[in-house]
């Protein structure tokens, strides 16, 4: 960039220079204006014209704008994209400025601190911190635009996996890091090898730049990450930053004492918050710490292979996931709990049971369940627009939608009154019905205020006694101007002469050429033009000060007022916060009821031994009756089709606690799988399930490895993938996990694959005791349920017509007797050529391979046909050689000889 030679552009560079690692929005008159590089790089990513300024020393400045009524549509693009962006008002009035208007940098949002309108209510957008502290590792999240703020932190050689898994858990959209922070380079890197590169951030893997200055650095899991230097994550800063914050002597209450690490990554937060916010930030009055036991755990992959926020693949349905399922939430707070419940549900049996009791105490009385609804409906997003209170950025419209919102508190409160359930009254206490603040809001504005300051007119009448003055000496200038080209036009006798304003040239008086000799001595001329000329006089002059002052004065006063209302509101933040959680907490509690009510859901049974010698608990069965998978149960309700066929699980963790599940694709078995751990989920939710009756213990962990993806741009194949997940399973799985496996093995050649499925599930029979469901198409793994007390065979059953084969998708005891893969090939529509050529195929192999095996005798039938065993390829010469054996004749000699020939051969 050139040096600039105007003012304006001088005045820019010097902005520019304060914030060189944000695009920076230059407020020009009603649109901000971007330059240079920034100019280049927003046209590009906004889709929108660049053009250029005057040239200065021959050379043109590259520029690009976007109005200023529509700035945050914008912003918010960029944002998504991993941008920053610095946002430079005019902070003086330009009518009322002698040379250049002054501007400063109000505000840089950030993907992390973004808190607008744009942001999607459903889920939380989380600024995240990492802090190394010694051999602890720290990890910190806020979310500004609602005050949701956490920390936990780990140590030892595990500390990079649980960062990662938090990580991917919670998926913010910004990351600090200490710019040295060697963790967190061998953290991301693990990463960079574990998750997919999806989604419209994925292109934004690289550094962007503007000249030499990074705008953002986006890593491929959609989050922004941002360097910080090193002291901003020391303790001795960030702990007192977060004490003064708070205005207490220690963070013993919230849990950190003691926890330094996790600390410093929250410090650095709040210092990055301040320096790239204006406002109070009063939103902010808690923090959190938590243990990742407290929680059932669910790692991204079973996240994803259960589908419970996202479709597995892309472009599908949003509609095939459990949230959208389960969604039935009225506001926007709802939405994002019921999102956090179902990614961290409960281990606390008596947290659990007390929201199974606000549930069905719902279900019964459906006239009061569907009045909270009504009474919920209309409450609009009351934590984002707290925090747009207290950083400053919330216009007159967002304050009456505050107060609009607050209005319909108290009919909430009213209904939960006559649902006798312990924790709907616990919530109903704390729910504040804030109306002195409501009241306060609608006698200071007006009820329909314009959408900024600058339009005036935001302040009821009756607020302020010089307010009113002043409006009306405004109000009464059309008057007072009449007056004057009245008298004017007696004076001169111009019946033409007129009075008017413009913003530029303020009041004057116009008379057309052909009347100019008539214009008195006293007339000043102020401006020539084509047709007319226009002057000014001293009484003119005298009513244009007097009115703009009056003008200025209006706009003061009213950003005064405005101001002091926004600082009355942040001051009750905590009120408002803890009605926020309250009505978040009554609305998922309602939206349970109701899909439990509709669909026909159970309450589950919860059932807990505890060993008092131990204090620890027993590990209970897990039995479910005529369970359905609740999504598509859904879908095939929406689609007219066939009732959803139910069945029953049970496992235990001695005589059940692995099923091997056996039968054909298509047949049902991925479906039985999911809907055992998406039951689970839901009720350690607190949610009614799909099912005729449901009994289960406490599950710490959900576990999943269901399907597989080449993941070819990190060199990690399909098999690759399988096995690392079934890794991470085998080494964390406890005996209270649940564990759902599907065709373990199938990423490489079948004897391989067989090998490890079967050194699988004895590994989790004999040492990891976790229940288990365990699909498979290798049909040798129905051996093990002879040979392991707790393996337990079933099988998806199909019945055959002389048409093919339906599938009854039942679950029935015994192994599957084929796979019926050609059926399954014929139905998706394979040529008949091929069908049948497969066919004969098949039998060739099957009968071979029961002459092998001494299964078949020349002209006989076999009972069922058989795959190759394990066995097979490995012993086929030794067993040729004992059945040309005549045992009756074997001296004992000839049998030792016999026997030292074959192990050789082995």
């Amino acid at each position: 960039m050139s040096e600039p030679s105007t003012p304006l552009m001088r005045q820019y560079a010097a902005i520019k220079k304060e914030h060189p690692n944000a695009l920076l929005f230059f407020r020009l008159g009603d649109f901000y204006e971007l330059f240079f590089d920034d100019a280049v790089l927003a046209a590009r990513e906004l889709q929108i014209t660049l053009t250029s300024r005057n040239k200065e020393k021959g050379v043109d400045i590259p520029m690009c704008g976007v109005p200023y009524h529509a700035a945050d549509g914008y912003i918010a693009k960029l944002i998504r994209r991993g941008f920053k962006v610095a946002v430079c008002e005019q902070v003086e009035d330009p009518r009322l400025a002698k040379k250049l208007v002054r501007r400063e940098v109000t505000r840089v949002v950030t993907p992390g601190t973004a808190a607008d309108s744009s942001l999607n209510a459903e889920e939380n957008n989380f600024l995240a911190a990492v802090a190394t502290v010694g051999d602890r590792v720290g990890f910190a999240a806020l979310d500004l635009s609602t005050g949701e703020f956490r920390a936990t932190e780990f140590a030892g050689e595990s500390a990079g996996r649980r960062i990662q898994e938090e990580l991917e858990q919670l998926r913010p959209r910004e990351m600090l890091y200490g710019s040295s922070a060697p963790l967190l380079e061998r953290t991301t890197t693990q990463m960079r090898s574990f998750a997919p590169l999806d989604g419209p951030e994925a292109r934004h893997h690289t550094s962007l730049s503007t000249g030499t200055a990074p705008i953002a650095r986006v890593s491929g899991f959609g989050w922004a990450e941002t360097p910080l230097d090193d002291w901003i994550f020391a303790p001795d800063h960030a702990i007192p930053l977060l004490e003064n914050h708070f205005g207490v002597l220690s963070l013993e209450g919230f849990g950190l004492a003691g926890k330094p690490a996790a600390a410093s990554a929250a410090g650095a937060i709040l210092y990055y918050i301040r320096s790239t916010q204006r406002g109070t930030l009063d939103h902010v009055d808690r923090i959190g710490f938590y243990e990742r036991q407290n929680c059932l755990v669910l790692d991204a992959v079973t996240v994803r292979n259960l589908e419970l926020i996202e479709p597995l693949f892309a472009g599908t349905d949003a509609g095939v996931t459990l949230f959208r399922c389960l969604d039935a939430t009225v506001t926007p707070m709802g939405k994002r709990l019921l999102r956090m419940w179902m990614l961290r549900p409960s281990l606390d049996r008596g947290e659990i049971e007390g929201r199974l009791d606000a549930v069905a105490v719902q279900v019964k009385d459906t006239v009061r369940r569907e009045e909270l609804r009504r009474s919920l409906d209309g409450i609009l997003d009351l934590e984002r627009l707290l925090s747009r209170v207290t950083l400053e950025t919330a216009n007159p419209r967002d304050v009456l939608a505050l107060a609009a919102s607050l209005g319909r508190i108290p009919r909430v409160r009213t209904v939960l009154d006559g649902l006798a359930a312990a924790r709907l009254a616990t919530l109903r206490g704390a729910i504040d019905e804030l109306g002195d603040l409501r009241e306060k809001i609608e006698r200071t504005l007006v009820p329909e205020p314009p959408l900024t300051l600058s339009d005036g007119g935001v302040i009821a009448p009756g607020v302020d006694k010089d307010l009113d003055e002043l409006r009306d000496l405004s109000r009464n200038s059309k008057q007072y101007l009449a007056q004057v080209e009245i008298r004017e036009r007696e004076r001169t006798g111009i019946g033409s002469l007129k009075v008017k304003f413009n913003s530029i040239f303020g009041y004057y008086i116009e008379i057309s050429k052909a009347n100019l000799h008539h214009a008195p001595a006293d007339y000043e001329r102020k401006q020539t033009l084509v047709n007319a000329e226009r002057f000014t006089t001293p009484e003119l002059k005298e009513y244009e000060s007097k009115i703009l002052d009056a003008q200025e004065k209006i706009v003061e006063i009213e950003r005064r007022l405005f101001a002091e209302l926004r600082s009355s509101i942040a001051a009750e933040a905590k009120r408002i916060r803890q009605t926020a959680l309250a009505l978040a907490e009554v609305d998922v509690l309602g939206c349970m009821a109701q899909i439990a009510a509709l669909r026909n859901y159970c309450r589950p049974r919860f059932e807990q031994k505890i060993d008092e010698a131990e204090k620890t608990a027993d590990v209970l069965d897990l039995e479910i009756v005529e369970g359905r998978h609740p999504v598509i149960e859904l879908q095939e309700l929406a689609a007219g089709s066939e009732r959803f066929v139910p069945n029953d699980l049970f496992l235990d963790s001695s005589t059940h606690n692995i099923v091997v599940l056996t039968g054909p694709n298509m047949g049902g078995k991925s479906t039985y799988l999911r809907q055992a751990a998406l039951i689970v989920i839901m009720a350690q939710m607190g949610s009614f399930v799909p099912a005729r009756a449901v009994r289960l213990g406490i599950v710490d962990r959900v576990f999943t490895r269901i399907g597989a993806s080449d993941n070819v741009a990190r060199g990690r194949s399909t098999f690759m993938v399988e096995m690392t997940e079934t890794a991470a399973i085998l080494h964390t799985a406890t005996a209270r996990s649940l564990i759902l496996l599907d065709e373990v093995g199938r990423g490489t050649s079948t004897y391989d694959g067989l090998a490890i499925a079967w050194a699988a599930v004895e590994y989790l029979h004999v040492r990891v005791r976790a229940k288990t469901l365990f699909a498979t198409h290798y049909f040798e793994l129905t051996e093990l349920a002879e040979q392991l007390s707790g393996v337990k065979n079933y099988h998806v059953s199909v019945k055959e017509t002389g048409g093919g084969v339906v599938f009854l998708r039942r679950v029935e005891p015994g192994a599957a007797d084929r796979s019926y893969g050609i059926e399954v090939a014929k139905l998706a529509g394979l040529p008949n050529e091929v069908v049948v050529r497969a066919r004969e195929v098949l039998a060739e192999h099957e009968s071979s391979e029961h002459r092998l095996s001494g299964h078949l005798t020349p002209g006989a039938e076999a009972e069922r046909p058989t795959q190759l065993t394990i066995f097979t390829p490995l012993s086929q010469p030794v067993l040729e050689k004992l059945r040309e054996v005549d045992l009756n004749r074997l001296t004992p000699l000839e049998a030792l000889n016999l026997l030292a020939e074959l192990k050789k051969e082995i």
